[in-house]
């Protein structure tokens, strides 16, 4: 399976492109670019979910930043599990068709819990005084020491 890099910059356009940005620069003229369409809501949630699986909001359930539990009877915001959405991811695909197949999903929305092999995104303590300390989620588990240590 050829390699792919996925790139979810918000906002950038291929106008941005240029020699203050070198590297996505040698990329686009290598022809290694493609731009990518958005969905309603345009927000973070919504739209990596798309990606990830290729449907819309109303099949994968990620209609906005925020979800509504039904059975709790309450919404919550910025949930960071990926069980919250619905429909095969593209890297469970890819791995389906290729058992080989390898993914590192880098700071992504929905990375907590996912089947990747590499993972990490910022998920900060809250302490019980009000403060709060940078911290990060990895998959593996071990690998939150050695970038805490770097």
């Amino acid at each position: 399976m050829k390699p792919v890099l996925v790139l979810n910059v918000v906002g950038l356009t291929a106008a941005q492109i240029h020699e203050g940005t070198p590297h996505l620069q040698s990329l686009a003229a290598r022809g290694d670019m493609a731009p990518i369409g958005s969905v309603l809501p345009a927000v973070t949630c919504s739209v990596q979910a798309t990606y990830l699986t290729g449907t819309l909001p109303t099949e994968h359930g990620a209609v906005g930043n925020g979800w509504f539990f039904r059975d709790l009877g309450e919404a919550r915001f910025w949930c960071q599990s990926n069980a919250l959405v619905q429909g095969e991811k593209l890297y469970e695909k890819a791995r389906r068709i290729d058992p080989s197949f390898t993914c590192a999903k880098l700071f992504w929305w929905f990375n907590m819990y996912s089947s990747v092999d590499y993972s990490v995104r910022p998920r900060p303590i809250y302490k019980a005084d009000g403060r709060k300390a940078p911290d990060v989620y990895t998959q593996p588990a071990d690998l939150r020491d050695e970038l805490q240590t770097r």
